[in-house]
């Protein structure tokens, strides 16, 4: 039997990047997936691309209904609803995000929406249906390795840091205050992964040398997003019952090499 039978699973940010590429892995193992995503075009290749155990759903991470329609549909089309991985957000940097100096009031806002506040907004969705219907489940959320070891040289958006600092401590905090309810709050921190996020480390030549020393074990120095997935299965999965309040970084050397 694969690890995750019977499961069902909403990824919000998951028609493309390491939303897809986890939502496949699931699926893999057994589980039905809403992907929730923005862009329509992507949602459709992404629904067509899963096959029959994945529903689509659109909607904006950063508003507050969007997670708790996705689990509504999750348990009308799988009759379950036991884990959220959330992956929405992204650069700020076309909003105005950028060394504090440069940083504006509007990318601080609208940087902190998008990777913040939405993780806010579908974790309480999360852990108000589990606690309703009197069960456990899992959550997990995508952090970054810039949350708590910086790279300014090249990735100097504090907006995003912060945002992404602040996912660590609202994780934990979660985690404590809700074990005993049997619901576990864990966190994903890659370093520089192949998405359309990183379009722009993807052709920049200097970001792709100094990739290559700061993630050696990342063969072309910007790693594949199906590296993550085994990671993001544990934690969906019955294997990882005793794990809450963790950050697990998955970040080819990242955080031990210079660069």
């Amino acid at each position: 039997m694969s690890v995750l039978t019977g499961k069902g699973i909403v990824v919000l940010g998951g028609t493309t990047g390491l939303g897809i590429s986890a939502a496949s892995a699931f699926v893999d193992a057994g589980a039905g997936v809403v992907v929730v995503g923005r862009n329509s075009e992507n949602l459709d290749k992404a629904t067509k691309r899963l096959g029959d155990r994945v529903a689509g759903l659109a909607g904006d991470a950063r508003h507050s209904d969007t997670a708790g329609r996705a689990i509504k549909k999750a348990v009308q089309m799988f009759g379950a609803f036991d884990g959220l991985y959330h992956v929405a957000g992204g650069s700020g940097r076309r909003m105005g995000d950028g060394a504090l100096h440069e940083l504006t009031d509007s990318g601080w806002d609208e940087t902190l929406a998008l990777n913040l506040s939405s993780v806010f907004y579908s974790n309480r969705a999360a852990v108000r249906w589990f606690r309703d219907q009197s069960r456990g489940g899992t959550i997990l959320n995508c952090g970054s390795v810039l949350g708590f070891s910086p790279a300014p040289r090249y990735f100097g958006t504090h907006a995003y840091a912060a945002a992404k600092a602040a996912i660590i401590g609202f994780t934990k905090s979660c985690a404590a205050s809700y074990a005993k309810e049997g619901i576990r709050f864990n966190v994903i921190a890659p370093a520089l992964v192949a998405t359309p996020m990183s379009q722009r480390a993807q052709v920049d030549d200097a970001i792709v040398k100094y990739a290559k020393a700061k993630q050696p074990l990342a063969p072309n120095g910007i790693a594949d997003a199906s590296d993550v997935d085994g990671i993001a299965v544990y934690f969906m999965s019955d294997a990882s019952h005793g794990v809450t309040g963790q950050v697990f970084a998955v970040d080819w050397g990242w955080c031990v090499s210079e660069g």
